[in-house]
């Protein structure tokens, strides 16, 4: 099969930067969180914090891997007090539900996050109900995506045929595995997405193979597949 999307059966999203726009800066919440748990932990200042944050980031994959790694840190504490946030920056997206609604096929969501954050992101945007299960970084044991095993757990999970499957993201790198597996891929790109196309920078850019789609709209992108698949 073609890696477009007429043979897809579910539709695979990441969360963060991905189903909300990185100009509402919610993840920027996140990310300030993370510097102040660090930097508690370490007894570092802020600018320490922040280096060994994004230094775990790009090397383990999440800066949670990094901390249980090199200091033991226990997840779930670490993962309660990052998401202790406001998420009223994120606003409802009546597009990006209608585009959802007229897709044919199953919507699940796979996320380095928690499924407690993600239900807050979903309520607000208005589109929870769209959505048959959501598989979070606890399903994964805390291995985070792009590592093989989470998206091994997730299939498993969700009993997920890869090659009937595409998957949405706004880091190229954790769309390798899926290409790998069969998924069509489909990069969220924006300007706004300071970590996002900084990692995606520093893996290579985004005109890479196993990035078989790039878009900037994503409500956009799937209403013109949704209308194809209906016409």
């Amino acid at each position: 099969m073609s890696r477009g999307f007429g043979h897809i059966e579910t539709w695979v999203f990441d969360l963060d930067n991905t189903l909300y726009p990185p100009s509402c800066r919610l993840f920027d919440q996140v990310d300030v969180r993370m510097g102040e748990f660090i930097s508690r932990l370490l007894k570092v200042d802020r600018v320490e914090a922040k280096r060994v944050q994004k230094k775990f980031f790009h090397e383990y994959g999440t800066t949670l891997r990094g901390l249980m790694t090199e200091h033991d840190v226990n997840p779930d504490v670490f993962l309660d007090f990052v998401h202790d946030i406001d998420h009223s920056p994120v606003t409802s997206d009546e597009a990006l539900g209608v585009a959802l609604e007229t897709l044919p096929g199953r919507k699940v969501i796979f996320t380095n996050g928690t499924v407690a954050h993600a239900h807050s992101v979903l309520k607000r945007i208005g589109i929870t109900h769209h959505f048959d299960g959501i598989f979070d970084i606890v399903h994964a044991d805390y291995l985070p995506k792009p590592a093989l095993a989470p998206y091994q757990k997730f299939i498993a999970a969700m009993g997920i045929d890869p090659m009937r499957a595409a998957m949405f993201e706004d880091i190229a790198r954790n769309l390798e595995v899926p290409d790998q597996l069969g998924m069509t891929t489909v990069l969220v790109t924006s300007p706004d997405n300071d970590d996002g196309n900084l990692i995606n920078e520093l893996s290579g850019g985004i005109e890479l193979a196993h990035v078989h789609h790039k878009t900037g709209d994503l409500a956009g992108f799937l209403a013109k597949i949704a209308k194809g698949a209906t016409a």
